[in-house]
């Protein structure tokens, strides 16, 4: 491959051919992702960004600033399901992309852009990719971070990390939130978000019931978010809160987006919600166990990041989905008081930022 014809070398800034982003699936990848755009229109700041989407995550595209569209494609991943790609291919085609950034190190991932003839397909060398990405990005192994390695992608080719990646900003128009807030019956006071849920058992802290008890007994309103996933346990935590806790759990993530920016604290594991959260700007309070703060935080930085410092554990973080040791003390060890008493203090500084 000639090095003169890398995708470093296209630095013209009156270059309008669309970019597309192939993205990770999960929600909080998905959030993160947006310092990709942030990046790209820096660089190219007159070339349209589109992002691919699964349905799921399609309502997050409405509030990233910088991306012109979301391609809405599900595509199974448990299989390859050639049909469904060809016919993404088929889309592609038609939009006159001229670069593709394929973050994912998937083999699956790269088979649409390759099929719709994108000239420029850029992506890191992983599961013998070869002929389907033709822009090859070596060094990932040197990268720790996720968003080290999905941004530098965007960069030119060779050019060092910058000190600070542009954070993901989530957009929420105000009369949005307040149409959502009458349709859902709630007062304009400052309320506490719970988000329950998370992908991997071992990140889910279990105090949610008593923290909302809490809560409550000190005069505020408490709304649980997530999806139908999160339904039986929001029903443990209202019935542990009473009446001034809401269930707004459902199907539809954009009432969740919603939800956390309409907030005055949101209290998360680490989970999309918490992603979505920070990005938004809400001060978000990140509980993390058996992950890593320094791999998995939001780049927007949290209000406070909760883990528990009793005593030491060498098992943590573990990364792991499934607790094999030390009876998950990691997230056991976190009190719900201390958890309640941080979201307080949340709450004044955020107030007293308002008032300044």
């Amino acid at each position: 491959m000639n090095q003169d014809s890398q995708l470093s070398e296209d630095t013209d800034r009156d270059d309008t051919r669309p970019i597309l982003i192939i993205p990770y699936m999960w929600i909080g990848d998905f959030v993160r992702n947006h310092t990709v755009v942030r990046v790209l229109k820096e660089r190219w700041p007159n070339r349209p960004v589109d992002l691919l989407t699964t349905s799921l995550c399609a309502p997050l595209v409405d509030y990233m600033p910088g991306v012109r569209e979301g391609i809405v494609w599900d595509l199974p991943r448990s299989r390859l399901a050639v049909g469904r790609q060809f016919g993404l291919a088929k889309l592609l085609r038609k939009r006159n992309y001229g670069t593709a950034l394929v973050l994912p190190r998937t083999w699956k991932a790269a088979i649409a852009p390759a099929l719709a003839g994108i000239p420029e397909r850029v992506g890191f060398v992983g599961e013998f990719r070869f002929g389907l990405l033709n822009r090859w990005r070596w060094g990932e192994k040197k990268l720790p971070r996720f968003i080290d390695k999905n941004a530098a992608l965007a960069q030119p080719d060779g050019a060092p990390l910058p000190p600070e990646w542009p954070v993901p900003q989530l957009r929420v128009p105000s009369e949005e939130i307040a149409r959502w807030r009458q349709a859902n019956g709630l007062s304009a006071g400052a309320a506490v978000a719970l988000a329950p849920g998370s992908v991997g058992v071992s990140k889910r802290w279990t105090y949610y019931p008593e923290a909302a008890r809490l809560l409550v007994e000190r005069g505020l309103e408490v709304w649980v978010v997530g999806g139908p996933a999160e339904k039986g346990l929001a029903q443990e935590i209202v019935a542990a809160g009473g009446p001034k806790v809401r269930d707004l759990t459902g199907n539809d993530l954009r009432n969740g987006v919603l939800a956390v920016a309409a907030a005055g604290v949101a209290i998360s594991n680490d989970s999309g919600l918490m992603h979505i959260a920070a990005a938004l700007g809400t001060p978000t309070m990140g509980i993390f166990g058996p992950t890593s703060p320094y791999l998995w935080a939001p780049l927007n930085g949290l209000a406070a990041t909760v883990v528990q410092d009793k005593s030491v554990l060498s098992c943590q973080p573990c990364q792991s989905t499934i607790c094999k040791m030390n009876d998950h003390r990691c997230m056991r060890d976190i009190a719900a008081s201390e958890v309640v008493g941080i979201a307080q203090r949340v709450l004044r500084e955020a107030g007293a930022r308002a008032e300044t």
